[in-house]
């Protein structure tokens, strides 16, 4: 018998290639007035053209976006959105850009649209994070869920091939860990598993014909299943790690993502075969860690850490961070254990599992 709780979140999504003509209509459907813009310097031109799209309607352009959302910063564009007294936040950019507009949604509370360009899925989640002192936090709030998201395909036609693998795999890394929570609603899993499908077969396409508009089509709309499906599940094993090695290390996110995975899906493996199998199904492989492993070869995303950033030395420390970071998990969490899974994640090993043996 089934049982299981299901909470739809509300959000207005507007999908499709050519939709970003469409936001000034958005923002008049919101009924806003005084817009402020969040838009790092690689997507000024964007909000150039949103500036004729809104007119007297955008009062603020704030371009000072650096990954896991650093708290001056947050303060910084906190303070401004207050001076312009800003009704409508817009974010258009990567998820550092649209966590900025969280930060700032959470405490003001004035609603956020959301014009994604790579496929973090941030843009469909109400959890915000915010680093200080190396240390990053996260948290939920229906505050910060974007109250419309619009996803054009043709603004990631320049997202570069190796940024758009490993933003790719971040999202891949929200569905698989939305398709192995032990909370997730039947409903969650579908579109966990759809995601997977969408990216798997989008990304290599993407990778190595940056222009196919069709296959960037099919790679955001995964990346949007992805965002709908960890919305509901939130994060485990695999981004409580990512949260740690990027806040404590400064490690770019998406590469942490896309390299961890792997490691983090062996890591589960032998205490969850069900999800693991409904998981490689989804990828058409027996194995999901082995196959994600060389899906992010194929990608071109670097094997380990090391070459992302990571020290050696650091990883015994960074150990200690993961254990006290992760309260639960399916697999007891042991410190030898993850201490061999940072090791391989470090040194870009293909991972093992009671599922598949070395070869």
């Amino acid at each position: 018998m089934r049982v299981f709780t299901y909470e739809s979140l509300p959000s207005r999504v507007v999908f499709g290639a050519g939709t970003f003509a469409t936001v000034g209509d958005e923002v008049s459907r919101l009924g806003a007035q005084r817009v402020m813009v969040f838009a790092g310097r690689p997507e000024r031109h964007l909000a150039d053209r949103l500036g004729r799209q809104l007119g007297s309607r955008m009062v603020d352009l704030f371009d000072d976006v650096l990954p896991h959302v650093p708290i001056a910063i947050a303060a910084s564009a906190r303070a401004r959105a207050s001076e312009v007294r800003a009704d409508l936040l817009l974010t258009v950019g990567g998820g550092s850009t649209t966590g900025l507009g969280k930060a700032v949604a959470l405490e003001s509370g004035a609603p956020i649209l959301a014009v994604p360009t790579t496929y973090a899925g941030s843009e469909m989640t109400p959890i915000w994070g915010l680093t200080e002192e190396h240390r990053k936090t996260t948290g939920r709030d229906p505050r910060v869920l974007p109250r419309v998201v619009v996803y054009d395909p043709e603004l990631t036609l320049t997202l570069p091939p190796a940024l758009s693998g490993a933003s790719g795999m971040n999202a891949m890394a929200h569905c698989v860990e939305a398709a192995y929570a032990t909370d997730c609603p039947p409903v969650t899993r579908i579109m966990a598993e759809e995601g997977i499908r969408a990216l798997a077969g989008a990304l290599p396409l993407v990778v190595e014909q940056p222009q196919d508009l069709a296959a960037r089509s099919e790679a955001f709309y995964g990346a949007y299943m992805a965002g709908c499906a960890f919305a509901v599940t939130g994060s485990g094993l695999h981004h409580k790690i990512c949260h740690v090695l990027g806040g404590a290390y400064n490690l770019p996110h998406a590469e942490t993502h896309a390299i961890v995975l792997p490691h983090a899906v062996a890591y589960n493996a032998p205490a969850m075969p069900e999800a693991m199998a409904r998981i490689g199904a989804a990828l058409g492989a027996y194995e999901p860690a082995i196959a994600l492993y060389q899906l992010a070869r194929r990608l071109g995303i670097p094997a380990g850490l090391r070459e992302i950033g990571m020290a050696e030395a650091d990883l015994d420390a960074a150990t200690e961070l993961v254990i006290k970071a992760i309260p639960s998990n399916p697999r007891p969490i042991e410190r030898d254990p993850i201490r061999h899974l940072l090791d391989d994640a470090e040194f870009g090993r293909r991972p093992v599992t009671d599922l598949a043996p070395a070869i």
